[in-house]
């Protein structure tokens, strides 16, 4: 039991980016918030560290796209320090020795014409049936789903304008991008790309999206959506493009934590919460995990669904299919991130001059073909004999974050078995994965290798312990049809709204789901003040 005085009028758990949008968008309606974040340092998964002496980088999350323009605009996060720039190339992909394609405005049609002239000539046709989808489903980002609900009328009805809301936009696309719809969320992203291109370059570069984050093949039927989750984003206006934050993600969430402060938001690091007091079928509060009592009139989860249910909230308090259904919740997104510190840049074989080339996604998987194998090896064997490794190197654009004339390097590989077979461990088996990781950017660029001062790994063990990434997955579960949109986490709570009154959800593992992305703070948000002003 804990003080009936209420101390606040939300507790925020989690001070991830997504509670501090969900906090900022709460004080700036009048209320008293108050944020409690386990690590030292504000920011979840989007913080920039010191991680070998000299060296700082984004060291989870790395780059800059999906983070929503009026998340943006709203927090004035340009006002606090917020500057983002974006990539000169878009990817750099290294094919062999010899071979390579670069893709970004004003190069991508004379690179993919070197492959197939056919594949250059279908690229704006591509690009533009993508983005009437993207458009669409852009405007849904910022919006409430439809929630399934068993109230009367009075509580359907809104969830049926929203319904007919969503109905007259997809009515506004024609017969042709309808079909593109049902394509992009059911099939594959290699049986969709194969429908458009031949040549394996365009269709790596296109297809790593489809598999980014996923713990899946390119041909898993459903990726498709996973590609298309990935071109909702924009940076500075720019549909479609990639950037870095300067300093560092963590740049990102320092400059939310300065526009929550400015409202008067309470943030307290060091401060894990053990217990959701819940009292009378409704949540009053929280226990930390040393024995501090914070009542609240209501309480909002930030951290992974599986976390919250599973471990803050008494499962004798919930109904049974829900718990059943947050245990068959699936994660794991098959990552084994790195930083890495350089001595110099890397210089590869097909392309050995620095360049702009070096500020580009580098990927190293050069055809679909190729995913489909470091997936079926991870499978079978815990990770891939030769693995996907996408490489940014922000300190050609950021030179705050390595010694003069040295870099960093961020590392995202896939793919790798969230849990290990026959008992096996990640804490005795990553610095063997390591290696493979650096010895396959070795391949592609010799001397890359010796090139690296010291690094820091994470597998997917890490990234669960330090940031709550339930099976290392970045996007708080799997973005598959089950867990999307009403559905996310549970069909009947796609609102935000947990099965206890006064209990709300505001992390990744709501719609629109994973990225750093500011939408599931900024859509939680307005459903709690909805629920305060009902209340008044």
């Amino acid at each position: 039991m804990i003080s009936r005085n209420s101390d606040t009028d939300a507790v925020i758990i989690g001070g991830g980016h997504n509670g501090l949008v969900c906090a900022f968008y709460l004080a700036k309606a009048g209320l008293k918030v108050t944020v409690l974040e386990r690590r030292a340092v504000v920011g979840g998964a989007a913080v920039t560290e010191e991680f070998h002496p000299g060296f700082r980088n984004s060291v989870a999350a790395y780059t800059v796209s999906l983070l929503n323009p009026k998340v943006i605009a709203d927090m004035d996060l340009g006002g606090h320090g917020l500057r983002v720039v974006e990539r000169k190339v878009a990817n750099f992909l290294p094919i062999n020795d010899h071979q390579y394609l670069l893709t970004g405005e004003g190069r991508i049609h004379a690179e993919v014409a070197k492959f197939s002239l056919r594949d250059a000539e279908r690229l704006d046709a591509y690009g533009d049936r993508l983005d009437a989808i993207a458009d669409v489903l852009r405007g849904q980002v910022l919006e409430t789903p439809p929630n399934v609900t068993r109230g009367g009328l009075a509580v359907a009805l809104p969830e049926l304008l929203k319904s007919a809301g969503l109905s007259r936009r997809l009515a506004k696309l024609d017969m042709t991008a309808r079909r593109d719809l049902l394509a992009l969320f059911a099939q594959s992203a290699g049986d969709y790309l194969d429908g458009w291109f031949e040549s394996d370059p365009i269709k790596a570069v296109f297809g790593f999206d489809g598999v980014v984050g996923n713990y899946a093949s390119p041909y898993t039927p459903g990726s498709a959506y996973v590609l298309l989750h990935h071109v909702f984003g924009e940076v500075n206006g720019k549909k479609g493009a990639w950037g870095h934050a300067i300093g560092g993600m963590g740049a990102i969430t320092q400059a939310m934590a300065k526009a929550c402060a400015a409202l008067g938001v309470e943030i307290r690091t060091d401060t894990a919460v053990r217990e959701v007091v819940v009292e009378k079928g409704r949540a009053v509060g929280v226990v930390t995990t040393d024995g501090a009592a914070l009542r609240a009139r209501r309480v909002v989860s930030n951290i992974h669904p599986k976390l919250l249910f599973q471990n803050l909230v008494d499962p004798a308090l919930l109904p049974a299919d829900f718990n059943e259904r947050i245990e068959r919740h699936r994660n794991g997104s098959g990552t084994f991130r790195m930083n890495v510190a350089l001595s110099e840049l890397p210089r590869f074989t097909c392309l050995p001059t620095a360049g702009d080339h070096m500020t580009a996604g580098i990927i190293m998987a050069p055809s679909l073909a190729y995913m489909e194998r470091a997936y079926a090896d991870a499978r079978a064997d815990g990770w891939s004999k030769a693995p996907i490794v996408e490489m940014l190197i922000p300190s050609t654009l950021d030179d705050s974050l390595a010694r003069a004339g040295q870099h960093v390097a961020s590392l995202f590989c896939q793919h790798v078995a969230p849990t290990l077979s026959d008992g096996r461990s990640w804490d005795d088996c990553k610095e063997t994965v390591a290696d493979l990781m650096i010895d396959t950017v070795d391949a592609f660029a010799p001397g890359f290798k010796a090139s690296v001062l010291g690094r820091m790994a994470l597998s997917p063990l890490d990234l669960e312990r330090a940031f709550g990434l339930v099976g290392g997955d970045i996007f708080h579960g799997k973005l598959e049809l089950d867990q999307l949109f009403s559905a996310r986490p549970v069909m009947g709570h796609g609102d935000h709204r947990a099965p206890i009154a006064g209990l709300y959800m505001c992390g990744a593992g709501t719609h629109p789901g994973g990225g750093v992305t500011g939408a599931p703070g900024h859509n939680a948000a307005r459903e709690i003040l909805r629920d305060v002003r009902r209340r008044r």
